[in-house]
Formats: C-alpha cells, structure tokens, sequence
C-alpha cells in the first residue's frame, strides 16, 4: 500500500509539472509601473507567455510599501498562478520595520529563483572635494556632523546602505530622508546633501553628465554599466555588501514540481541575451538561483539589516 502510494504521488508530481500553466499566470508587482520591480516582471513575463503558450499578466498592486500587494499573493490559492515579484523591502525589511506587516515570509512564501540585481551606487556632488572613499571618510571624521546625504526614506534600501557605510568607517553623517527617489536627487543635484547611496539606474544619467561623482558600488561584483567604479571591498571594506534585489516567490504550498519548472524557464529566459540586453538598459543586471538560494540571500538579507535597524535605531516614516 505504501509504495502503491508513493507511486501515485510521484505520479501526480510529474502531471502537475508537465501540465503547468494550463492557464495565465498573474505576476504581482507590489509598486506602481516603470520601477525596477515592473520592468523585470515585464520583461520576463512576456517570455514566458512565449514558453507557455499562455498569457503573463503583470498586475500592479501599490501600496504600504509593497505589502499589500505582497500580502495578496501571501493569501492567493497555492497553484503557481499568482506569483510575486520580490525585493528588499517586501521579504527583508517591511517585516522588521512596519509593525502592521500582514504576512511572514518564512510561513507565507516560497521562494522560487533570484530574478537579478539593481547595483546600489555611493555618488557625492561634484562641487565636493572628495574623488575617493578614503577621502570621503577622512573629510566625515574632520567634520562629524557636517556632511549630509539623502534617501528615499526612513527604512529605505538607500538609507539602510548609508547607516552600514557609517557603521562600518565610524564616521557621523546627517541623513536627510525624503519621499521618494526623485526630490532626493533633485536635492542632491542642487547641492543642499552632499551625497546619497542610490540605485544605478536612477543615478547613472547624473554620473554621466558629471554633475554626480560615482566613488563605489555596494555590491560584491562590480557594475557593469561602471565598470571603471571600483566595489566598497576594493576601497578597503571587504564587508560591505549591498545592492537591491529582485526575486519571484509563491504561495507556501505551491508543489514542488511548478515551483521547478518556473525556476527552470525563467533560469532559461534570464540567460538569454536579448533579456539581459534589456534589463541592463534599465540598470537590471540579470541573475538566477535555485530555490534554496534564494531562500538563504533573504535570510541573510532580513539578519544582515536587522543588525543596521537596531545599532541605528532606525523607525519607518
């Protein structure tokens, strides 16, 4: 009986896989279009509509910083026809810093494969005197207090990577927190902060046109549309590591034949230069993992800014 039994569910197993989709399949995207989240849920998803032979319908859920959009796939039926596109905030983040975050990620979610990476980027004014980190630390410790950078917001991506350079350099920088990416650099541009860590593909036409100056990437690889900029561990902080992820995930039960095959197709379409091609004018860099690797970069990432909220102790806006 037993192994009549097991024969059955590995029957099944293989059914499920083999039959997955056998209708569309809804991407939710937790913020509002045109962000790094939409674009690559755009991009994939228009492949794997090809592969399927079904429809990929990309469905912007904004709100609350990404959770309610999330907490709607969180809640969805466990089939693999809704899943979610993720990032730092909505699996690292969100959790620790909103204290009404309807969802836990390790009892809601499975995680299906990395999707790629934004390169988060360290730029100072260009009227600054500063072309090196080392310059920039040693110019903080002169003046603690007097240099300022911005973010997007309390709690933000931007704001967690300026609060772990501080850490890190022991040095004493304001943060001027804003609503949004763009009247940061607006700011920033005029010259009232005097520098910001940011996402690549909102600084780069800056960096381009000399008004910003690029002195590192936060990552542990340098950035391909920055190649001449060097990594915080190349300018003497090995341990520095942060750049802005995007992943897929789906419903806890989600069986493990669909989450499989998902992560193969879009393994397939990631590698697929015509993809990279496009996310990389838009500042994606492309990268796939399997399931357990994305499970342990979300850990990693919820322990890594857990420390950084605490020793800051830094509230959400």
């Amino acid at each position: 009986m037993t192994s009549a039994l097991v024969i059955a569910f590995l029957g099944h197993t293989a059914v499920a896989q083999e039959n997955y989709p056998a209708k569309p399949v809804t991407l939710v995207v937790p913020f509002t279009p045109a962000g790094s989240n939409d674009v690559i849920a755009r991009v994939v998803g228009q492949r794997l509509s090809q592969i399927w032979h079904q429809p990929v319908i990309v469905d912007n859920k904004p709100g609350a910083a990404g959770s309610i959009g999330t907490d709607q796939v969180a809640k969805a039926s466990a089939d693999g026809y809704k899943l979610l596109i993720t990032n730092n905030n909505t699996m690292s983040i969100n959790p620790m810093l909103l204290p009404n975050t309807p969802y836990a990620v390790a009892r809601d979610f499975a995680q299906v494969t990395q999707l790629g990476t934004v390169p988060v980027v360290l730029v100072v004014n260009s009227n600054l005197k500063v072309t090196t980190v080392k310059e920039l630390v040693a110019l903080a410790k002169i003046s603690p207090g007097k240099l300022s950078y911005a973010s997007s917001g309390s709690g933000s991506p931007q704001h967690l990577s300026a609060e772990l350079f501080k850490s890190m350099t022991g040095t004493d920088i304001a943060h001027i927190p804003y609503k949004g990416a763009a009247p940061a650099i607006t700011d920033m541009l005029a010259g009232q902060v005097d520098l910001q860590f940011g996402a690549i593909n909102s600084l780069l036409p800056h960096i381009r046109s000399g008004k910003l100056r690029a002195l590192a990437v936060g990552g542990t690889r340098r950035a391909s549309l920055l190649p001449n900029v060097p990594t915080m561990a190349e300018v003497g902080l090995p341990q520095y590591d942060s750049e802005i992820w995007l992943g897929l995930a789906a419903p806890t039960g989600t069986p493990s034949a669909v989450i499989k095959r998902i992560n193969a197709d879009v393994s397939r379409v990631l590698e697929e230069s015509g993809v990279k091609e496009k996310l990389a004018e838009q500042g994606i860099e492309a990268r796939s993992s399997t399931p357990q690797e994305m499970t342990q970069l979300v850990e990693r990432d919820t322990a890594r800014w857990a420390s950084v909220i605490k020793g800051a102790g830094i509230k959400a806006d």
